[in-house]
């Protein structure tokens, strides 16, 4: 049986579609691969120019300066805690909020879900959350990095949306058959919600990673609990600035690269967990983008 003869139109259409989302794969990835390509570069053949998605002359002694920092092992244990525990919380306080605010015998969410989107317009400002900070005695502390993050109002907004999508009738079976509360939250707005709950997940984990003000502003004296991004911006600094270490091994090695070498390394350094973590979690992520493009 012959297959069927497409017409030469749509093979022209097809053939420009893919053209264009070629090109427009090639100019996403360029940026990574010359990222990537400087970051193994010798540095001072970095500074010449000319680098495009490969290394030149490959080395690694960008990556041995960053990590040859003695707390820079630190910062990342206490990066990856943070990110794992301040993920776990803060997803299952944006679900539980959500699920409260989405049930229909719940009046007060008429006036509580307006004073929560004005948290989003209008704030305090630093001192006053310093202060705050300070009064709760959550300076030099680990805590400091999980209680303020606890709850987002956009998470939260996010998550009752996709509830409000599904059937309220299962709400109802499963009340009638005996569940309370907790169990119909548990049981059954849970497992529905994954794709919402991975998508706002991916957002928390990387706020939390990417941070490193709040260790500036509440933890510079304790460096037990210092970061990995925190750590890596005094790197950067003392390679831009030219301060001196205590370690005289790495301020040597310090002085034998150049900012924008050790600037790629860090980008890297910092990129990669993510990168490693989004593929598990793509599929969920697309779902939870696409929620509310299509109204029943």
């Amino acid at each position: 049986m012959q297959g069927t003869i497409r017409p030469k139109s749509e093979i022209i259409t097809d053939v420009i579609i893919y053209i264009v989302m070629g090109l427009a794969g090639l100019i996403t990835i360029y940026p990574f691969l010359n990222v990537l390509a400087i970051s193994f570069n010798e540095s001072m053949d970095t500074v010449k120019g000319g680098i495009t998605v490969l290394p030149r002359k490959f080395t690694l002694e960008n990556y041995i300066t960053i990590f040859q920092y003695k707390t820079l092992l630190t910062g990342f244990q206490n990066s990856v805690l943070r990110t794992i525990i301040g993920t776990i919380i803060g997803v299952l306080s944006a679900s539980m909020m959500a699920f409260v605010l989405s049930r229909r015998e719940f009046q007060a969410r008429k006036l509580i879900s307006p004073l929560f989107a004005m948290t989003m317009y209008f704030s305090g400002g630093m001192i006053p959350i310093y202060l705050l900070i300070k009064n709760l005695n959550l300076m030099s502390s680990f805590w400091v990095y999980i209680i303020p993050l606890i709850l987002s109002v956009w998470n939260i907004f996010v998550v009752r949306s996709y509830i409000d999508g599904l059937p309220y009738a299962l709400q109802e079976s499963a009340k009638i058959d005996g569940a309370n509360d907790f169990t119909i939250f548990w049981r059954v707005i849970l497992p529905l919600c994954q794709p919402v709950l991975a998508t706002i997940a991916l957002f928390i984990a990387v706020q939390h990673w990417n941070a490193w003000l709040d260790t500036y502003l509440y933890n510079p004296q304790a460096p037990q609990f210092t970061t990995l991004q925190y750590e890596l911006m005094k790197v950067l600094q003392s390679t831009q600035s030219g301060s001196n270490y205590r370690d005289a091994s790495v301020q040597q090695n310090l002085a034998a690269v150049s900012p924008e070498s050790i600037r790629m390394a860090i980008t890297m350094v910092v990129t990669v967990p993510i990168l490693v973590v989004y593929p598990f979690l793509q599929k969920y992520f697309v779902k939870g983008m696409t929620l509310g493009s299509v109204k029943s």
